[in-house]
C-alpha cells in the first residue's frame, strides 16, 4: 500500500511517500523553488517523492492533506466573531482569500494533482486528517518504540496548540489538548517578534540569543516574573493561559500591541538588523527559560497520564533544542524521540503515516536492527557524478576526481585539520531544518576564529550564531556531558567539565560582542557562551562515508568533533543539486567544495560572472 502526504498553504510546504509502514522519500518545496519556507503546492516535491518511489499517481493508494481546513475555517470564524468589532481589518484580509481558496481546498488538491496525472487527480482518494495528529503521526510512527507519550506543540493547527497522546502498536489515542489562543508556539514567536527577528523563521535565533543573557542578573529574574504576571499563567499541568489584551495575533495583523508591551519590559521593539542589546539578551533568556519550564511540566504531565517511558515529540517547539535537553536531563523518560522534520513539513510525512496506521488499519514493524524509521533523514535527491560532470562542463570548472574513497577522504580530512572551510555534497539530501552530512559544510572545531569566519565570510549571518558539532557516536561521551544518541541534532549538551575554560571574573558585566569570541573550551567553534553545544551524534549505519570522513579526521587529529553546519547562506534554502551546491561554493569565502568523488578548489576555478555572486534569499 502506497500513501502520499502533503503539507502546504501556510510554510513549509512538503511531500512525503510510504509503502506499507516504511519512509521511501520526503522532501521540502523550498529545496526545488529555492524560495525559503516556500508554502505553495508542493508539486515538484510530489513528483520526485513518486519517481523514487516507482510509482505514479494513479497508483497511490491515498493523498492525505495535513489538516481539516473547515475546523481551521471554523476556529477563524469564531475568533473574529468573539472579538468583534476588534479585527475588521484582519478579517477583510484573510476571508477573500478563504472564500476563493482554502474554502474549496479539496478541488485546488485535485486541480494540483490533475498537472500530474489529469485522470488519478480527479480520482484519487484524499484523506484528511487533524493538524495535530499529523504532528503526533510523524514522530511516534516512525520512533523505536512500541508505546510512547506524544507531545505535540506548536502555534495552532485547526484549534489544538498543544497536545499529549499515547502511541502503542498502530494507534495513537488523544488524551489532552489546549486550544487557541492560548499556545507556547505563539508566545515564543510574539517574542522573537518583538526581538526583532521574522516569525516563523526567527525562532532559533531568539534561542541562539538567550544564551548572551545573564543568568544570574536582576534583570532577567525582573523580566520572567512580568511574563508570568501578566503574559502567561502556568498551571501544573503544563497548560498555559495568555492574557489577551498584550496580544495582537487572534485578530490583528502583528504578533504583540507594541506600546503595552514598551510600557511592559521598559524599552521598545527591537528594529531588525540592529546590534542586540543587552535588554534584548536577556528578554530572550527570561523567555527561554519559561519555555523550558512549561515543556517540562507539560512532559511530566504527559508521564503521568499514560505512564509511558518513552517519550516523543513533534511541533514547531519541539525544535527547541535548548530546552529538550533540559527535559532529557530530568530523566522523567528513558529516551526521547524528536522528529527530525517537527514543524509543519513533517506534518506531511506525519499524514501519510497516520493515513497508512489509522485509516487503513496498517500492521506496524518494528525493526530492531534500525535506529528508527527515518533512514537518518537522508529522504531526499541524490545525484550521480554525471549529474555533477556535466556542471563541470557549464561552469568549464577545475576538479580533481577520486576513484578511491579512502584517498578522498584522506585528502578532505587533512584540508579541514589545515583550517579550511569545505562544502559537502553528497547522497540523498537531508528532510527538515538541520543538514545532517549530506548537505553540510564542515570545518575544525578546535579552530578559535573559525564561528567568526564561517559567520562573516561563508554563512553571511549574525556574529552571535553557534554552530553545532558533528561527533563520532562512539565518542560522544569524551566530548559532552551525554552518552545517549542524538542523530538530528535535537538536544542541547554540556561540553565536558575538562573540555571548559573559565570564563574571567567580569564576563557576565560584558556585552555580547565582549563575550562573543571569547575561547571557552578545546573545541571552541562549536562550545556556545553557555558551555553547551547541539549535538548530532554519527552513525555508521545511516551515514557511512560521512562517518568515515569523521572517523579519518579524528585517525589523523586525535579529535572526534567537526563543525557541521547547513550548505547555504542566510535567507536562501539548503543547497538540492550539484549546481546549487557549485554557486554556493563560488560566491562565499569557502575553500574547497566535495561532491560525489570530485574534489573543487576555489583557487582553481574561473571567475564567476558577476550577476551569479548576487544574493537573492534576502533576510531570513
Amino acid at each position: 500500500m502506497t500513501i502520499l502526504g502533503i503539507s502546504a498553504f501556510y510554510h513549509d510546504s512538503a511531500a512525503a511517500i510510504i509503502q506499507d509502514g516504511t519512509v521511501l522519500a520526503a522532501a521540502q518545496e523550498e529545496r526545488f523553488t529555492r524560495k525559503k519556507h516556500d508554502a505553495a503546492f508542493p508539486i515538484n516535491a510530489i513528483k520526485y517523492c513518486l519517481l523514487y518511489a516507482g510509482r505514479s499517481l494513479n497508483e497511490v493508494d491515498a493523498v492525505v492533506f495535513y489538516e481539516k481546513p473547515f475546523l481551521k475555517f471554523e476556529r477563524l470564524l469564531e475568533t473574529y466573531y468573539s472579538n468583534a468589532p476588534r479585527g475588521l481589518r484582519s478579517f477583510l484580509t484573510s476571508m477573500p482569500v478563504w472564500i476563493k481558496e482554502k474554502m474549496f481546498l479539496k478541488k485546488i488538491i485535485r486541480d494540483q494533482l490533475s498537472d500530474i496525472d489529469k485522470k488519478a487527480g480527479r480520482k484519487v482518494k484524499l484523506l484528511f486528517p487533524e493538524h495535530h495528529l499529523s504532528h503526533a503521526a510523524s514522530a511516534f510512527y516512525v520512533s523505536p518504540f512500541e508505546k510512547a507519550a506524544i507531545v505535540t506543540i506548536d502555534g495552532v493547527g485547526e484549534w489544538a496548540t498543544t497536545s499529549i497522546c499515547v502511541g502503542e502498536g498502530n494507534k495513537i489515542t488523544v488524551l489532552k489538548e489546549l486550544n487557541f489562543p492560548h499556545s507556547l508556539g505563539l508566545l515564543y514567536s510574539a517574542f522573537t517578534y518583538f526581538c526583532g527577528f521574522r516569525v516563523n523563521s526567527g525562532e532559533y535565533k531568539l534561542m541562539g540569543l538567550a544564551p548572551y543573557g545573564n543568568p544570574h542578573s536582576e534583570q532577567v529574574s525582573n523580566y520572567i516574573k512580568l511574563i508570568k504576571e501578566h503574559l502567561v499563567e502556568l498551571k501544573e499541568d503544563g497548560s498555559i493561559h495568555l492574557d489577551q489584551r498584550y496580544f495582537n495575533y487572534a485578530t490583528g495583523l502583528r504578533m504583540v500591541h507594541d506600546q503595552q508591551w514598551e510600557k511592559l519590559f521598559g524599552f521598545p521593539k527591537r528594529t531588525p538588523e540592529s546590534f542586540p542589546e543587552q535588554q534584548y539578551c536577556d528578554l530572550a533568556l527570561a523567555i527561554q527559560q519559561v519555555t523550558e519550564e512549561i515543556v517540562i511540566k507539560l512532559a511530566t504531565e504527559a508521564k503521568r497520564i499514560t505512564g509511558a517511558d518513552y517519550l516523543c515529540m513533534a511541533g514547531g517547539v519541539a525544535l527547541n533544542c535548548v530546552a529538550n535537553g533540559k527535559l532529557d536531563n530530568t530523566g522523567i523518560f528513558k529516551q526521547i524521540f524528536v522528529q527530525p522534520a517537527a514543524g509543519d513539513a513533517g506534518g506531511a510525512l506525519g499524514a501519510a503515516c497516520a493515513g497508512y496506521y489509522i485509516y487503513f488499519d496498517g500492521e506496524r514493524k518494528m525493526s530492531p536492527a534500525k535506529m528508527d524509521g527515518m533512514e537518518g533523514a537522508l529522504l531526499g535527491p541524490a545525484y550521480t557524478d554525471t549529474d555533477i560532470a556535466i556542471i563541470i562542463r557549464k561552469y568549464k570548472a577545475a576538479f580533481e576526481y577520486f576513484h578511491n574513497e579512502d584517498e578522498l577522504l584522506n585528502r578532505v580530512a587533512l584540508l579541514v585539520a589545515e583550517g579550511h572551510v569545505v562544502g559537502w555534497h553528497q547522497g540523498r539530501m537531508e528532510f527538515g531544518p538541520r543538514a545532517l552530512g549530506a548537505r553540510s559544510i564542515i570545518a575544525d572545531a578546535r579552530n578559535p576564529y573559525m564561528q567568526k569566519k564561517l559567520n562573516e565570510k561563508i554563512k553571511l549571518r549574525e556574529g552571535f550564531r553557534p554552530f553545532a558539532p558533528v561527533v563520532l557516536a562512539e565518542d560522544v561521551a569524551d566530548y559532552f556531558t551525554y552518552d545517549g544518541t542524538s542523530p538530528y541534532m535535537a538536544l542541547v549538551k554540556k561540553v565536558k567539565p575538562e573540555l571548559q575554560i573559565s570564563l574571567p571574573a567580569d564576563f557576565e558585566k560584558k556585552d555580547l560582542l565582549g563575550k562573543l569570541y571569547f575561547q571557552r573550551s578545546s573545541i571552541p567553534a562549536v562550545t556556545h557562551i553557555d558551555y553547551t553545544a547541539r549535538i548530532q551524534t554519527l552513525h555508521r549505519e545511516t551515514n557511512t562515508r560521512f562517518w568515515k570522513l569523521l572517523k579519518t579526521f579524528k585517525d589523523k587529529t586525535g579529535c572526534a568533533v567537526m563543525i557541521n553546519t547547513s550548505f547555504n547562506v542566510r535567507g536562501e534554502p539548503i543547497v538540492n543539486t550539484p549546481e546549487e551546491a557549485y554557486n554556493c561554493f563560488m560566491r562565499t569565502d569557502m575553500d574547497f567544495l566535495v561532491a560525489g568523488n570530485y574534489l573543487f578548489d576555489k583557487k582553481e576555478q574561473p571567475v564567476m560572472p558577476k550577476d551569479n555572486w548576487q544574493l537573492a534569499g534576502g533576510l531570513d
